[in-house]
């Protein structure tokens, strides 16, 4: 009987990708989306897709999912947390609701997916566990605060979860992207707009043209970005590997670049992130 695997924000970009790679390695895979039309839209990608309704952040929808994957009968290798959101902007002005939201889905959602299959993924012996982390959980730019504090998190997450599962022979991967072209940029873009129009003047006299270069930044990057198929490869030999590594940093900037901008003293460091993220 074939295996399954679970991914989470499943309807496009890098969740939509693994759908792909891992229906054609040969999992059965469950692929969680929002609404109704994401669930047909995805269910016809290939026959060995099953959508199910879920929203990390709804309680509800965890438990409907755990149940479905139960009841099906095919046993869980593996969960993918890709789920997530990109809230921006300066830390001053942010307001703590959507602070609290990004760490509802980044973080708590991604846990709480993970606790309800952990029961599953303990019965196969060997099961996997994959969180969607970022450049970003190494690195935290300006403007980017929010993001990066819950990917940071995630990071911290994985870590603790790794040593806690050992022993029970499973498995836990962190996938941490460079620049992707998925339609994050875009959303985190529009909901800029909304962002802005809620901060005071003040808010737009201190920050808004050192925002407005980081926005420009991301317009470039997202078009020089790399395919969501090279991150979804990363996925699968975190999945299928005997030896699955507990870090992919994928795409750009490159691995080492990453290791070694992390290492450097903060203020060398700071100057460095700063130049890049107003370049443009």
């Amino acid at each position: 009987m074939r295996n399954a695997v679970l991914v989470t924000g499943a309807s496009t970009g890098i969740g939509y990708a693994c759908l792909e790679a891992l229906a054609s390695a040969g999992f059965f895979v469950y692929a969680g989306v929002r609404t109704e039309s994401d669930a047909q839209r995805v269910a016809d990608v290939h026959g060995s897709i099953r959508p199910l309704l879920l929203d990390v952040t709804v309680p509800e929808q965890i438990a409907a999912a755990a149940q479905a994957i139960r009841t099906a009968g095919v046993p869980l290798h593996g969960v993918v947390n890709n789920a997530g959101i990109a809230v921006a902007g300066p830390l001053e002005y942010i307001p703590l609701a959507d602070f609290r939201r990004q760490f509802e889905t980044n973080v708590f959602g991604a846990l709480a997916v993970t606790q309800s299959v952990l029961p599953l993924l303990r019965q196969a012996g060997d099961g996997r566990i994959v969180f969607m982390s970022s450049v970003s959980g190494q690195i935290a730019p300006p403007f980017v605060g929010p993001y990066a504090s819950s990917k940071f998190a995630l990071e911290a997450l994985a870590d603790a979860l790794r040593m806690e599962l050992h022993a029970f022979g499973i498995r836990v991967s962190l996938v941490q992207p460079g620049n992707v072209r998925t339609p994050i940029w875009q959303k985190g873009r529009d909901a800029k707009d909304a962002l802005v129009a809620s901060m005071p003047q003040e808010a737009i006299t201190h920050y808004g043209e050192a925002f407005e270069a980081l926005v420009r930044v991301t317009e470039h990057e997202e078009r020089t970005g790399i395919e969501p198929a090279i991150v979804a490869q990363a996925v699968l030999h975190a999945l299928t590997a005997a030896q699955p590594k507990a870090r992919y940093p994928v795409g750009n900037p490159p691995a080492w670049q990453r290791r070694l901008a992390s290492l450097l003293p903060e203020r060398v460091r700071d100057r460095m992130v700063l130049k890049t993220v107003t370049r443009r």
